[in-house]
């Protein structure tokens, strides 16, 4: 079992990292890992932030640089990286699909090995899955998925942060996800599955996540003690739910279908009725940026149960774990 020692804990030295689970590795999904190796960056990530609060440095990445390549643009993923990066010692470089060669026709697989060359990892925040994939198989240093349509792995490591500091716990608790089944919800079922929550997906049908993620977090699921479903009813999802978590209705890239997405998720809002079904003391999350008054209504977002804000810090702290184990 990988774990960190008391003093650790207490903030009194500088972490040493057991890296030898993970130095090198990819992390483009949560699925990737096992619930024992998800648990350790949880405890560097609760680390770091303890040092971080009481102004102590941590400089683990002191000389180490990070290439952040954004074809989508992003508030919290450029923000954490780069800060994270900082914090670490380490320097974060930000790569637009106008600043590099990739975005004029270079393959992936040139821009992959000369950026190995000279950066010790690489960050990818883009559309396509099949394109950090590429980049991670090319790649001679780790390559950190910041989120594709697909998968969004470090918001949701930042999540499992967020829900242990609230609730103390992870495994058996009820996470209710309502909304579209789009790379939240797989994400989600992931981390999830392997922490041993019970993932209930709420979404309309036409929107429900990728049948083959599905099955696949069920299998972990399986392994790890949770459960996983997938239903359509949301009111009766979130039924003594211990989270309550939602996302925009359409993500970046689906503007043009913003009005029919808008009628389909009629009726998928966390509001107060929804709150009031759920666990006495539930937790409301969302991963940012919000449509107030359409998946989340601004009450709930702004009442006291809301996280989302302490969820969007952890983004910051989760991923410096990430960086610190794999660079």
């Amino acid at each position: 079992m990988l774990a960190l020692d008391k003093e650790h804990f207490q903030g009194r030295k500088m972490l040493t990292l057991d890296k030898e689970h993970f130095q090198g590795r990819d992390f483009l999904s949560l699925s990737d890992y096992s619930q024992d190796e998800i648990k350790y960056m949880l405890q560097v990530a609760s680390q770091l932030k303890t040092q971080q609060k009481a102004g102590i440095p941590h400089p683990l990445l002191q000389g180490k640089s990070l290439g952040m390549i954004f074809t989508k643009s992003s508030t919290r993923t450029r923000v954490s990286f780069e800060v994270g990066m900082y914090q670490l010692g380490g320097q974060g470089l930000f790569l637009s699909g106008r600043d590099i060669q990739l975005g004029r026709g270079e393959t992936i697989a040139d821009t992959a090995r000369v950026l190995s060359r000279m950066l010790d990892g690489i960050m990818i925040r883009t559309f396509s899955h099949q394109e950090v994939q590429a980049l991670a198989e090319y790649a001679t240093i780790p390559v950190i998925n910041g989120l594709t349509d697909l998968l969004h792995p470090t918001q949701v490591l930042a999540d499992l942060l967020t829900i242990q500091e609230h609730v103390g716990r992870l495994a058996g608790l009820k996470l209710v996800y309502i909304g579209d089944g789009n790379n939240m919800a797989h994400s989600l079922m992931f981390g999830g599955a392997k922490m041993g929550l019970h993932v209930v997906i709420a979404s309309p049908a036409g929107y429900k996540p990728n049948p083959e993620i599905v099955a696949m977090a069920q299998a972990d699921a399986k392994a790890n003690g949770g459960f996983v479903e997938v239903v359509t009813d949301p009111l009766a999802a979130a039924k003594g739910a211990d989270v309550l978590y939602t996302d925009v209705w359409a993500s970046m890239g689906q503007e043009d279908e913003a009005e029919i997405r808008k009628r389909a998720f009629a009726g998928y809002q966390i509001n107060r009725e929804m709150l009031q079904v759920a666990a006495s003391r539930a937790i409301v999350m969302h991963c940012l940026p919000a449509h107030r008054g359409e998946e989340i209504s601004e009450e709930v977002l702004e009442g006291e149960q809301s996280v989302v804000f302490e969820e969007a810090e952890n983004r910051l702290h989760a991923q410096k774990a990430i960086m610190a184990l794999v660079m």
